[in-house]
């Protein structure tokens, strides 16, 4: 797996890597992948209560992901997914106070997902999305990923859903992989 380069900065991006054995990112030749970026402070960990703040912060978390991998920020975005547990106004508002600030030249294309609503070597991305969010949950994927991914960290995105698309799943796995030429 020589052609996936995988990244994890200092602080919060190492402890999670340490902890949870996910990246933050993943380098495959001239793309950056990054696992999702929350509001947190990357050196402490601790987040602003303030939605605003926490939106403000994850904009710098991804700029200091990408950097951190070799890109050069923001200015290479062309794709953004977003996951709120609230999508009122002023989250809303402050996505888009971000999106002018750090892509002032582009517009990359933006996909909102109101979450309060709604071949193991290759793999370089998890998405996981569950119905019960607890400790137990956590665990298992941790488990797993440990187990299926013994010598990398895939990036990964975690999140707690009230529904998926058969109402007997509990968790459903996105998984993305890279085949070099």
């Amino acid at each position: 797996m020589t052609h996936l380069q995988y990244f994890c900065y200092k602080g919060v991006g190492e402890e999670k890597k340490k902890l949870f054995k996910y990246s933050q990112a993943v380098r495959i030749g001239d793309r950056i992948e990054c696992a999702g970026q929350g509001g947190w402070d990357p050196e402490t960990g601790e987040f602003d209560k303030d939605i605003s703040k926490q939106i403000d912060q994850a904009f710098k978390n991804v700029q200091l992901n990408l950097t951190d991998a070799g890109g050069k920020g923001w200015e290479q975005v062309y794709r953004v997914v977003s996951y709120h547990i609230s999508l009122d106004d002023e989250a809303l508002n402050a996505m888009v106070r971000n999106l002018k600030q750090w892509c002032p030249t582009h517009e990359p294309i933006w996909t909102v997902v109101d979450a309060g609503g709604k071949g193991w070597e290759q793999v370089y991305r998890v998405v996981s999305y569950h119905i019960s969010l607890d400790d137990e949950a956590l665990n298992a994927m941790v488990r797993n990923l440990k187990q299926w991914c013994p010598t990398h960290e895939p990036i990964w995105t975690v999140l707690g859903v009230s529904k998926l698309g058969d109402e007997r799943m509990k968790v459903e796995i996105d998984a993305f992989a890279h085949i070099p030429n």
